[in-house]
């Protein structure tokens, strides 16, 4: 695992951080991969409960390395063009894995933000279920300040959280919100005066539920949103079938009415 993006996981809990101090956590091509090497390790541990994700430093994610846009404006690199048209398994292009790949795990993930969320940095957050962000943190849209639209997921991440006027209006200026703007807007879930250990409290209020009920929560949510009635009712009933009956869901009944913390076991179940 790269220094770049560093993992520590506890009872459940993988505490993830980005990890380029110096830099503000800017999205270098080593970051890239380092991002997506993290998502894709995380997506293979069957033990993990939830996520939370932040940056170590002084700002969550500036976005793209200034040095990538030097070489840009000299010439559009081999390497950016290969990233925009390279796709492995699943839907999302090399460019967008380090934001998609937070969507598309199987747990919930909570993103701290603090300091900076900038262009791809902000939209590596929106790939998050829940954003906290510190009041005075500074968000912003900000690829048309370099002549371009975001291209990391965002189509299937702010359409979630706002309105297509207000997505438009943020993309189109690349105006800068704080903290406590963007939870006006819905940008964001809420706002504490320390987004990390906010999002270390929720990640273990999660981590003590039935790890099989949360994670078919997420999966409905995912896979039901956009889709037509009869697929979200028909997802309703299939989960909640398979989790009726089970040892984690009689255990979350026995403790409720035992008056004590429940004992899960490891999430087993396949939908």
């Amino acid at each position: 695992m790269s220094e770049l993006v560093t993992i520590e996981i506890s009872e459940g809990i993988a505490d993830v951080r980005l990890n380029r101090p110096d830099k503000y956590n800017a999205l270098s091509p080593q970051m890239f991969s380092a991002i997506i090497e993290a998502g894709e390790t995380l997506a293979a541990d069957d033990s993990l409960r939830v996520v939370v994700l932040s940056g170590n430093g002084r700002g969550f994610c500036a976005g793209l390395d200034m040095g990538s846009f030097q070489s840009m404006s000299d010439q559009k690199s081999d390497q950016s063009a290969g990233n925009l048209q390279s796709f492995d398994d699943g839907p999302a292009n090399n460019a967008q894995r380090p934001a998609y790949a937070w969507k598309r795990l199987p747990v919930p993930v909570i993103a701290a933000i603090h300091g900076v969320s900038f262009g791809g940095g902000l939209q590596i957050a929106l790939g998050a279920d829940i954003r906290i962000a510190a009041p005075d943190a500074k968000l912003s849209v900000m690829e048309i300040k370099w002549g371009l639209i975001p291209d990391m997921s965002i189509t299937q991440t702010l359409r979630d959280l706002i309105p297509i006027d207000v997505a438009k209006e943020l993309t189109f200026s690349g105006r800068i919100l704080s903290g406590q703007d963007a939870s006006d807007l819905g940008l964001v879930t809420r706002v504490a005066e320390n987004p990390l250990e906010a999002a270390m409290a929720l990640a273990k209020e999660i981590a003590g539920k039935n790890p099989d009920a949360i994670r078919f929560g997420k999966q409905l949510f995912e896979e039901s949103w956009h889709a037509d009635e009869a697929t979200g009712l028909a997802m309703e009933s299939r989960l909640q079938t398979t989790l009726s009956g089970t040892e984690n869901q009689l255990e979350a009944i026995k403790a409720n009415f035992e008056n004590r913390s429940p004992a899960f076991g490891p999430a087993t179940l396949k939908a």
